[in-house]
């Protein structure tokens, strides 16, 4: 009986994972039991299920919170000594949250953790279609699996980096084979230019296609070339190359909807406009090039489809993946392998430094925009008001007086600054430092190393963000305070870093707070870089003081 994904999801939702192995996939029952230690932390393991010697574990934190990355690892290598061919379920008490984890152990090469995280408000296919590949059939029972068999499967299961450069090894034929089948170019390189180009422009059709943009249908592209067959016949004077592709690329995407000739709505359907040069006519494609020799018959474009079509598309960047996903991370991965050869000096950017440089750059922009269409809002604070009120005479003046009562941006930074701070950056700044670690602050008295000799410990959750010591708590705190004391105009006082005013308190850290926006603590150092340099007052938003302020985050001022 093959494996029922409508049986299975509940399990899994419901945290019932030895049924769910047992009963579903056909592992047997495993009882085993450890307690494994990572730092100061005791962590219960129970093992969910095993097959041939490869066990499932269970790892449930008994409340909302998962190991960071770090102790996986490190949890990792522990059970290693024990089990070890095996993965790990971390998961919340109540099972709502689940990280699925297996790490790669090549010799020479530093372990790699592959997770799957999962939450109850999802339909969990991505993952189950994982768990799928883990299934044993009566007829594999008979037959005889050994532990090396299973183990394979949860790497092919698990392994999203076997996965993509599996894609990219056949994409890399396609290709090759592809401008074979292009007719009217005569320069090779040219040919293999615009084999490039197209592939390109469909790779980035089938996301869009997947999501349902094109006419509402998931399978655009295919039910068009079919219907272009029935309608002209195949490869008859006009092709599906350029009876409807280009006119796709050229016509519907470039233009609005309501620019478009009736003709071109019947045969495209309902598609969205794109501003974008990826579908302009490329110079290959212009008349006094070879736009109109160009030829490429309907059979190319069916096997592209057909090889398109083994894989999963999506747009989005979900951490949950289906094992034949293709994401914008497996397109770069392709990008950066063949169409942007390295020796042209391009490379695919990630999302995590691409999010820090939009931060950096389109931020400020939009700040500085909005000063100049609204001056009032940046420049009349309430520290200015009183000099707006001792000029006199001029109707300019008098414009200021009366705008000087309305509250500004850096205003509302002076009444509410947390709110513009990370809650990863005000993280324990409202508790009181243990007197072991406060009694290290004051760098002007002897023995400074000896009374700091515990600063190099971790730190607990309540003041710490994952894998800090002391050291970087502190340095965090003082920084806290500093770029606080500036934006409400107080004097910082030292002592706040130990011990936090009364009369302050640290507002509930909930997702989303501040202007930016909210950051888990995975995302802690771009989220205080962006949070800190960002939001400066305007005398001191120099771009050398913004970078300033961006090493002292993690430096601090004593170290």
């Amino acid at each position: 009986m093959p494996f029922d994904f409508q049986r299975a999801r509940p399990l899994l939702q419901k945290g019932n994972l030895t049924k769910l192995f047992v009963e579903e996939l056909g592992w047997e029952h495993c009882r085993q039991k450890l307690m494994l230690r990572a730092g100061e932390t005791d962590y219960a393991f129970a093992a969910v299920a095993e097959k041939r010697g490869f066990t499932a574990w269970l790892c449930a934190s008994a409340d909302e919170k998962l190991p960071d990355d770090t102790t996986r690892l490190k949890l990792d290598r522990k059970l290693s000594e024990t089990s070890f061919e095996h993965l790990i379920v971390f998961a919340t008490h109540d099972y709502s949250q689940q990280s699925w984890m297996w790490v790669r152990c090549e010799p020479g090469r530093p372990l790699s953790a592959r997770t799957h995280e999962f939450n109850r408000s999802q339909p969990g296919d991505s993952l189950l279609q994982k768990l799928q590949i883990l299934f044993v059939s009566l007829e594999e029972e008979e037959a005889g699996l050994s532990v090396t068999e299973i183990a394979s499967r949860a790497r092919a299961a698990f392994d999203i980096e076997r996965i993509t450069k599996a894609f990219y090894r056949d994409f890399d034929t396609h290709p090759k084979a592809f401008l074979k089948f292009i007719d009217g170019i005569g320069e090779v390189a040219d040919r293999e230019w615009y084999a490039s180009v197209m592939l390109n422009r469909l790779m980035f059709v089938y996301f869009i296609q997947r999501k349902g943009f094109l006419d509402a249908d998931p399978d655009y592209l295919r039910n068009r070339l079919q219907r272009c067959q029935r309608e002209k016949g195949k490869d008859k004077f006009y092709t599906f190359y350029r009876y409807f592709l280009l006119r796709l690329f050229h016509e519907g995407f470039g233009k609005r909807r309501r620019d478009r000739a009736p003709d071109l709505e019947k045969l495209l359907g309902n598609i969205p406009y794109l501003n974008g040069g990826l579908f302009d006519m490329h110079e290959l494609e212009k008349p006094d090039r070879y736009g109109k020799e160009i030829k490429i018959p309907d059979k190319a474009f069916e096997r592209v489809f057909d090889y398109f079509d083994q894989y999963q598309w999506h747009l989005d960047e979900r951490p949950l993946r289906a094992d034949n996903e293709i994401n914008p991370d497996v397109l770069g991965y392709i990008f950066e392998k063949y169409i942007n050869q390295k020796q042209m000096g391009a490379y695919y950017t990630k999302e995590d430094i691409t999010e820090y440089i939009s931060k950096s750059t389109v931020l400020p922009f939009l700040f500085d925009a909005a000063k100049r269409q609204c001056r009032v809002a940046f420049e009349l604070s309430s520290g200015r008001r009183e000099e707006a009120h001792s000029k006199s005479g001029a109707r300019e003046s008098q414009s200021l007086v009366n705008s000087a009562a309305t509250p500004t941006v850096w205003d509302l930074l002076r009444e509410n600054p947390d709110r513009y701070i990370y809650p990863v950056v005000r993280h324990g700044a409202d508790k009181r430092l243990p007197a072991e670690i406060a009694v290290g602050l004051d760098s002007t008295k002897p023995n400074l190393i000896e009374r700091r000799k515990a600063w190099n410990k971790p730190s607990p959750v309540e003041y710490a963000l994952p894998t800090e010591i002391w050291r970087e708590v502190v340095a965090r705190r003082q920084r806290y305070w500093e770029v606080r004391s500036r934006l409400t105009g107080q004097q910082m006082n030292p002592e706040w870093v130990a011990n936090p005013p009364s009369s302050w308190s640290a507002p509930a850290e909930r997702s989303g707070d501040g202007a930016v926006g909210g950051h888990g603590a995975s995302r802690s150092a771009s989220a205080i870089e962006s949070g800190v340099a960002l939001r400066l007052p305007p005398q001191s938003r120099t771009r050398s003081e913004i970078a300033a302020s961006r090493v002292a985050c993690w430096a601090g001022p004593i170290f």
